[in-house]
């Protein structure tokens, strides 16, 4: 009898314990005449910003699994505003689901974000680009790019701007953006090594194997100039005044060809006055027709 006394009033307890906790979950508390929020939604609130940090946290993972050190850090500071901006938008979801009243701050944070996002549209375009190039990593330091007609070869990436050393040592300074809006051209993607070719016209009538074994010799002679691949002679066009080649050779710095290139026209044009092999100027003919008259 006396354990059946124990069990009724345990059990009086028990549902006195819950009864207590449901009136404390149901606690609300009124901040404005139309947001009153629960013990209940709290605590919903935080499980669900709890999932939410876990989500991101994997998410981040996977997005610079692949990315060295360095860059790792810069998207974790881009990542990080993004994930407050997340977390705020759950929030305000989650509120509404729970049936609080969120309207005005939902149209105060769009009205907010919209007026943001017009005046900083450019500067959003900057970093979303630069999260782009640090995740697929199409531009790395180092590399010699060209996009808009510039070339440079590439000191720093920041998330807004990446920063290049032109071949005349100006540095330049491009808005990530312009990688979305223009082609862009990485010279160095491949490998450090590329092909560059020189043109030449001789005259008509010049020994065209005579021609190629000098413009080989000419490139070949070239200290810059790797044995392999080997250089190679085109002929590229039998033109309006010259035949036309194309001499075509491998260097292992591309950024300063210009002085390899004009080494070896300076080399080309020895070997041609050596052999006696003409490199022609445009040339017309003009035939004038006349009449005369009888007076």
């Amino acid at each position: 009898m006396s354990q059946d006394l124990q069990k009724i009033e345990d059990t009086i307890k028990e549902s006195s314990l819950w009864e207590k906790t449901k009136e404390l979950l149901n606690l609300h508390f009124d901040f404005t005449k139309d947001i009153s929020i629960s013990v209940k939604d709290v605590l919903v609130v935080i499980t669900i910003i709890f999932i939410t940090t876990l989500i991101l946290r994997l998410v981040l993972r996977v997005l610079t699994k692949k990315l060295p050190e360095d860059d790792k850090g810069k998207f974790n500071v881009v990542f990080g505003y993004f994930r407050w901006l997340i977390y705020l938008v759950i929030l305000l979801i989650t509120l509404n689901g729970l049936g609080v009243n969120v309207t005005a701050v939902f149209a105060a944070s769009a009205a907010l974000m919209i007026g943001i996002g017009l005046a900083l549209q450019t500067l959003f375009q900057d970093i979303i680009s630069g999260v782009f190039i640090l995740i697929d990593q199409s531009v790395h330091v180092g590399d010699i790019i060209e996009i808009d007609g510039k070339v440079g070869r590439v000191e720093e990436i920041k998330l807004r701007t990446t920063r290049a050393v032109t071949i005349t040592n100006k540095v330049l300074i491009i808005p990530n953006h312009l990688y979305l809006e223009n082609s862009l051209y990485n010279w160095t993607q491949n490998g450090t090594t590329t092909r560059e070719i020189v043109s030449v016209g001789v005259a008509y009538g010049s020994d065209v194997q005579l021609v190629r074994k000098l413009l080989i010799q000419a490139a070949s002679s070239h200290p810059n100039v790797l044995p392999e691949p080997e250089v190679v002679v085109l002929f590229d066009n039998f033109g309006e005044s010259s035949l036309d080649f194309k001499v075509i050779f491998t260097l292992s710095d591309s950024f300063t060809a210009n002085m390899p290139k004009s080494d070896i026209r300076y080399e080309i044009d020895r070997l041609f006055r050596e052999h006696n092999v003409t490199i022609p100027f445009p040339q017309r003919d003009i035939h004038i027709i006349g009449q005369t008259k009888d007076k």
